[in-house]
């Protein structure tokens, strides 16, 4: 297959969750991802329709892991190019969907991003007018790397393409980072009590100091009792904001 035309499948791959609908989810996005396909091969109008309209069945995983599917795919619609049974492909793209919609979730939406708006609230505190743009710079390059890299081993693996994403082993580091989000928030707490943001100036430095250590050994003894890490990062944002906010009132 042409290099230009799987860099068309995979910038289209970018626009998987446009049309995402409630009936079949990504269907839509997936299958126009793929579309040219079609347009370099110049099947005849039977094949098009059969091979496109396969894959308008049910589909939906995470958007920054879809390119990983779309890669796999790909390699399997050229395997069985003009062979009416497309079962593999078919049976690669279900069962690929469900593994990436969790890893994905777990690790873009509950670790990576909750870090970055940690990292970029604590930056727009401290004055800089380019918090948002540090969002962005810690954000954008891991989803766009894992996207590219994803499509590229999928499309070289094929039924094996699963492999990389699985070489990455995303719902470790998810721990990791959730880890370090909540180090950073307790971390984030003294050095606001220094600097004059405490709400209650008059508490002595070591008292402030000892409430944001039994804070973090709170945060430890909950995630060892089963609570979610993410509801332990969102919980202490929505601490920090009720403090911040007595430290205006006051």
């Amino acid at each position: 297959m042409k290099k230009t035309t799987l860099m068309k499948i995979f910038l289209r791959s970018f626009f998987i969750h446009s049309t995402l609908n409630f009936r079949r989810m990504q269907n839509l996005g997936f299958t126009m991802a793929i579309t040219p396909i079609v347009r370099e091969w110049q099947l005849q109008q039977k094949d098009s329709e059969r091979m496109l309209t396969r894959h308008l069945q049910l589909f939906n995983t995470n958007p920054y892991l879809s390119a990983s599917v779309i890669g796999s795919v790909v390699c399997l619609e050229e395997e069985q190019k003009g062979k009416s049974d497309a079962s593999d492909v078919l049976t690669i793209k279900q069962s690929l969907m469900g593994s990436y919609a969790a890893i994905g979730d777990i690790f873009f939406w509950g670790a990576l991003r909750p870090l970055a708006s940690i990292i970029a609230v604590t930056l727009s505190y401290m004055g800089l007018m380019l918090a948002p743009v540090a969002f962005l710079l810690i954000y954008t390059p891991a989803h766009v790397w894992i996207r590219l890299n994803g499509f590229i081993e999928g499309y070289r693996g094929g039924k094996k393409g699963f492999e990389f994403i699985r070489s990455l082993d995303l719902p470790s580091v998810a721990v990791k980072i959730r880890w370090f989000s909540l180090i950073l928030l307790a971390g984030s707490m003294i050095w606001w009590s220094e600097g004059g943001y405490w709400p209650f100036p008059r508490i002595f430095d070591v008292i402030m100091k000892l409430t944001a250590l039994a804070f973090v050994l709170l945060c430890l003894l909950l995630t060892k009792k089963g609570v979610s890490q993410v509801y332990i990062i969102y919980g202490a944002v929505i601490l920090f904001f009720l403090i911040s906010w007595g430290g205006f009132l006051n």
